[in-house]
């Protein structure tokens, strides 16, 4: 009797199993790999050249975060310091400490501290850091309680919904100027805070924008 199916037809089983088991590793690496604390940045904690302690520098020393963020309140940018800052105090402390050799490098050679970003928008969103912090937005609201991190991580989501909740409820975010950078404050309760935030809404005539144009350039 003569064969129905092709002589090949005899690999197909195989090379269908070669396939799946392709196809699921490659899934599942991909999911590994663009699913991971990187891609989605809850979490992402990257090592860093030089460790930076903010639980020592803010909470123990009381560094107030503009004296590194220079420009937070100025710019819509919140600049990482470079080695000039960190000298400023390390010529006198741990001056020569080997956990310090790249900022003393670069503080010689003029050549930034290739520190690695931990906080990142899409290229298309437009975020200004004056604007929120001086109209009663702490840090804390998007970057966590930074003030306790040893290693800096990505704490919040910083999606569109996270930004359109606090633009749609400000009042439960907004705090007195004059707090802003203590990061441990807190309003007594809940309904002291939106107490207090809806006076601030109504005295600094806060209107945040829902259109997508204001913050999609």
């Amino acid at each position: 009797m003569a064969n129905i199916f092709p002589k090949w037809s005899n690999k197909v089983p195989l090379n269908a199993i070669i396939a799946l088991f392709l196809l699921s590793s490659v899934g599942t690496a991909g999911v590994y790999y663009f699913f991971s604390p990187k891609y989605t940045r809850i979490g992402y904690q990257p090592t860093q050249p030089v460790a930076y302690d903010h639980s020592l520098h803010v909470n123990q020393l009381g560094l107030d975060c503009r004296y590194c963020h220079t420009y937070v309140d100025r710019s819509e940018h919140a600049n990482v310091p470079d080695a000039a800052t960190c000298m400023n105090c390390h010529n006198q402390v741990l001056p020569d400490s080997p956990q310090l050799a790249p900022i003393r490098e670069s503080f010689q050679s003029g050549e930034p501290v290739p520190w690695v970003r931990v906080h990142k928008l899409p290229d298309y969103v437009y975020f200004d850091h004056s604007a929120h912090v001086n109209r009663g937005v702490s840090c804390v609201e998007c970057h966590g309680q930074i003030n306790e991190m040893k290693v800096v991580e990505h704490a919040e989501p910083l999606s569109m919904d996270f930004c359109l909740s606090c633009h749609r409820n400000p009042a439960e975010k907004l705090r007195p100027l004059d707090k802003i950078y203590d990061l441990d404050w807190k309003a007594p309760n809940k309904e002291k805070q939106l107490e207090m935030g809806k006076q601030l809404v109504e005295a600094w005539k806060i209107d945040p924008p829902l259109s997508c144009s204001r913050c999609h350039r």
